[in-house]
């Protein structure tokens, strides 16, 4: 059997190259007309998939980029308005504290003046008030001068007596 077979292999029969290169011819037609047409088309789909996946990746990447930049760059534009925003507060506080520190020193100025205003009307009503309680007692003491004796020794006796009862304040 394998000297039939090897003999077969070896022996050409040119009927046989004729029918195999018909069925070569018609199974390369109908591969081109059904298979080979749609083959390639699906493979071009897919390229072009592959291709379009590929630059929307890459458009994605990108854009990736550009947000992360910005973003970035929005960070660092709100640190230095967080930094401007702390130091406007700070300023502010400080012009509070001084208004406030301002307006405090001028009440107890007013409040001062008021005082010495007060200390001083009433230095005045006491000084009218002694005034008028001194001439009063200097009435009172010429009226009992005048009574009493014109005698040197009794008027003295009497001043001497009238200071004595005098009230201590």
């Amino acid at each position: 059997m394998y000297t039939v077979l090897a003999n077969s292999l070896i022996n050409v029969d040119p009927g046989l190259i004729i029918w195999i290169a018909v069925t070569l011819v018609l199974f390369l037609l109908i591969l081109s007309k059904f298979a080979w047409k749609p083959l390639l088309s699906a493979l071009q789909e897919r390229e072009a998939r592959i291709r379009e996946s590929l630059e929307s990746a890459e458009r994605a990447m990108k854009k990736a980029e550009e947000i992360s930049r910005k973003n970035q760059d929005a960070l660092k534009e709100a640190e230095i308005k967080a930094q401007q925003i702390r130091k406007d507060a700070l300023e502010e506080a400080e012009l509070l504290r001084t208004d406030r520190m301002e307006k405090t020193k001028l009440e107890a100025d007013k409040i001062i003046e008021q005082a010495k205003n007060e200390i001083q009307q009433e230095k005045k009503k006491a000084m009218a008030d002694l005034r008028k309680e001194v001439s009063d007692m200097a009435l009172q003491a010429a009226s009992i001068i005048l009574d009493a004796e014109l005698d040197q020794k009794r008027n003295k006796k009497l001043v001497d007596s009238f200071i004595d009862n005098l009230p201590e304040n």
